[in-house]
């Protein structure tokens, strides 16, 4: 009856199964406990009632049918995904028979119970992703049977008991994601001889065996131990386990040299995560059998490692480290078309890219950031068809974006931020690349105008051509990204490629140096999340387009230092999820609109050093900003100190004395006219009477 949408009155119907030994019930609409008049469940052996709902029963209620009974003979129970919520009881143990106990996936919460330790054919117990607490119970050690114990992601304390190295038959230990701490040592796994499989990461564990020389009895094929503290010298133990298929030992504090063995004791080895610690030394080679090879994080240096031309790599993440050379030797001396995810970023690689991609043609995730390449972008990148992330950022490239590039058309991120980039912003990012939503190009040295071709990445979430030397007018049709205008949602499956790439358990994360607020950050974990539009440090002049405030969205906007005229346009309070808005150092004038005080989210504002004027709208959040985000204007009002009432009052007061007090304009020209007509007459009667007396005189002496 599995997946049949029975549910709990249907059973009420059914009588009288006394011969039932098997019941499968899971995937229906069950709600309450099984009936009484389904038959004898005490002969019952195995039942299946996970993917039900039970979110009001307690598991004492729920098995009462066979709790009742005097020697129940159920084997087999599964409640797994059953929205349980409530606790262990102790009449688990009631249950003598239990082989299977599958409870999994609930809300199940409080302590395992003592008692547990009394099913001596327990097989394998199941209480993983619950709200468990409390210790590990030392009765453990009593389920001589237990083949799989997996308690991971609940939130169990304390120590790990020293009796679980009495289970001989354990092959699954699986306690990753709670709360442990303490010490492990070698008694922990004195009798597990038939171990396989451990699983322990994201605990607060130290593993210190009693012996140096200690040579485990069993044999493991994955060990998951990230977090556990399992240095500074490396743990020789490790090398004794050549059946190992996964190692993950992220962040566990190993701070000494990779012995030169490592990778010949682990002939089966497909996956390695050995990432966050303080491993030093070279690494020579990459064995040809490894899938997955995490090392990013560490103190590695010299050259790059050698990759062999048999290799099944498909994803080296060597970042964070001190490799040293040139690309050269890990990029063009194999086939490399295995790989799919290649992240060197923050080494001190140096030298130009070489010009090879052509054998590299099956990667999806490129990350050379920040080391001290040079020289222009090879033009075989090209040939990366499937290519959906490629960062350059941080580097001292040169020259022109080729437009080989053209041909990426999976691309989703594109960065080249912080480099000295020359040239135009190419229109095919526009019209090829249409899947972008990651276009980083800040700090180039780009000009040109920024190309209505651009407005065509509709998917784009950040746009970032700050520090460059672009001119012109904002596009108006940036209205057309549909997902910064939120008509397109971003769910997170489709942009999972955003968040980061994997495969296993090993994951390589995309991530994004942007200036917001006022200062950069790296985002990374959240960059699918963020939304950001940044043109500031340019030439741009114009207005700011209306249409730039459809983009409703946008977490981040910065336009400034550039050459804006115009007003802030009255509609910037539909932005609702503006956290940064920044347009100083501009041309712009009139006055703030009031619909910025609608905006409840915004943290980081700075309008300084522009021309506008009047009043600052009133807002929790606009009075709470430091004057110097409105410095260099004539605006009045909290948080400045100019009080708008005395601005008024002071221009009245000019206007009144215009009006009505002493006009000395007028009495001046007035006495500069009588003056000049004065002299004007005076001057010429004098000049005429001197000229009468010299001819008289003139006259007289007879000259």
């Amino acid at each position: 009856m599995r997946s049949c949408g029975v549910k709990s009155a249907t059973l009420d119907s059914l009588h009288n199964l006394t011969s039932l030994l098997s019941l499968d019930l899971s995937g229906n609409q069950l709600t309450s406990t099984i009936p009484k008049s389904l038959g004898n469940l005490c002969n019952l052996r195995h039942i299946d009632m996970g993917g039900n709902s039970f979110q009001n029963i307690s598991l004492t209620s729920l098995l009462r049918s066979f709790l009742d009974c005097k020697s129940p003979s159920l084997e087999s129970l599964y409640l797994e995904s059953s929205q349980l919520s409530c606790s262990l009881p102790n009449q688990l143990e009631q249950l003598v028979n239990l082989v299977h106990l599958d409870l999994g996936y609930n809300g199940i919460s409080g302590p395992i119970p003592e008692s547990i330790g009394n099913l001596s054919f327990l097989r394998s117990l199941y209480l993983l992703e619950n709200l468990i607490s409390g210790p590990i119970p030392y009765s453990v050690g009593g389920l001589s049977s237990l083949e799989t114990l997996a308690v991971s992601y609940n939130h169990l304390t304390g120590t790990l008991p020293e009796s679980l190295g009495q289970l001989s038959k354990l092959e699954y230990l699986h306690l990753s994601h709670n709360l442990l701490t303490g010490v492990v040592t070698d008694v922990h796994f004195s009798k597990l001889i038939g171990l396989k499989n451990l699983e322990g990461s994201g605990n607060n564990l130290t593993l210190r065996p009693h012996h140096a020389n200690w040579v485990p009895s069993f044999q493991l094929e994955n060990l998951y131990i990230s977090s556990w503290d399992l240095g500074p010298q490396f743990p020789l133990w490790l090398l004794t386990q050549r059946d190992l298929s996964r190692l993950d030992m992220r962040n566990t504090k190993i701070s000494s040299t990779m012995p030169e063995s490592f990778w010949r004791s682990f002939p089966n080895l497909e996956e390695l995560d050995m990432s966050q610690n303080q491993i030093q030394g070279r690494l020579f080679e990459i064995p040809a059998t490894i899938y997955e090879v995490d090392l990013s994080s560490n103190l590695f240096s010299g050259k790059l490692p050698k990759l062999f031309n048999s290799s099944m790599l498909k994803l080296l993440d060597l970042s964070n480290n001190s490799f040293t050379g040139s690309l050269f030797h890990l990029l063009c001396s194999w086939g490399g078309n295995e790989i799919e995810a290649l992240n060197l970023a923050n080494n001190h690689l140096s030298g130009a890219i070489p010009d090879c991609w052509e054998k590299w043609q099956s990667l999806i995730f490129l990350n050379l950031e920040n080391n001290n390449l040079s020289g222009v972008i090879p033009t075989t990148m090209g040939y990366l068809s499937s290519l959906v992330s490629l960062n350059m950022c941080k580097n001292k490239l040169s020259g022109r974006l080729p437009a080989s590039l053209m041909w990426l058309k999976e691309l989703q991120i594109l960065e080249f931020a912080s480099n000295e980039l020359v040239g135009s912003i190419p229109t095919w990012i526009g019209t090829e690349l249409l899947d972008l939503r990651i276009l980083n190009l800040r700090s180039n040295n780009f000009d040109g105008t920024i190309s209505h071709e651009l407005c065509y990445l509709t998917a784009i979430q950040i746009l970032d051509f700050a520090h460059n030397n672009l001119s012109g007018n904002i596009p108006r049709c940036f209205n057309n990204f549909t997902v910064l205008s939120k008509k397109e949602t971003t769910e997170i499956n489709s942009v999972s490629m955003i968040f980061g790439f994997g495969f296993g358990f090993i994951e390589i994360k995309n991530s994004a140096s942007l200036v917001m607020k006022g200062q950069e950050y790296t985002y990374s974990t959240i960059l699918g999340l963020v939304m950001v539009l940044d043109l500031s440090g340019n030439k741009l002049s114009g207005s700011i387009p209306v249409e730039l405030m459809a983009l409703q969205a946008l977490q981040s906007l910065n336009i400034s230092n550039n050459q804006l005229t115009g007003v802030i346009p009255k509609n910037i309070g539909d932005m609702k999820l503006l956290e940064s808005f920044d347009v100083s150092l501009n041309h712009l004038s009139g006055e703030l609109p009031m619909s910025l005080s609608s905006l409840t989210f915004l943290s980081s504002f700075n309008v300084s050093f522009n021309n506008l004027t009047g009043r600052i709208p009133s807002s929790t959040q606009l009075q709470s900003f430091n004057e110097s985000s409105f410095f260099g204007n004539k605006l009045c009002g909290v948080p400045l100190t100019q009080i708008c009432g005395e601005i008024e009052h002071h221009k009245d007061q000019q206007e009144g004395d215009t009006s009505h007090g002493v006009d000395f304009g007028l009495i001046i020209s007035i006495l500069l006219g009588f003056f000049v007509g004065f002299w004007s007459i005076v001057i010429p009667l004098n000049v005429g009477t001197i000229w009468i007396s010299l001819s008289k005189l003139r006259y007289m002496l007879g000259c």
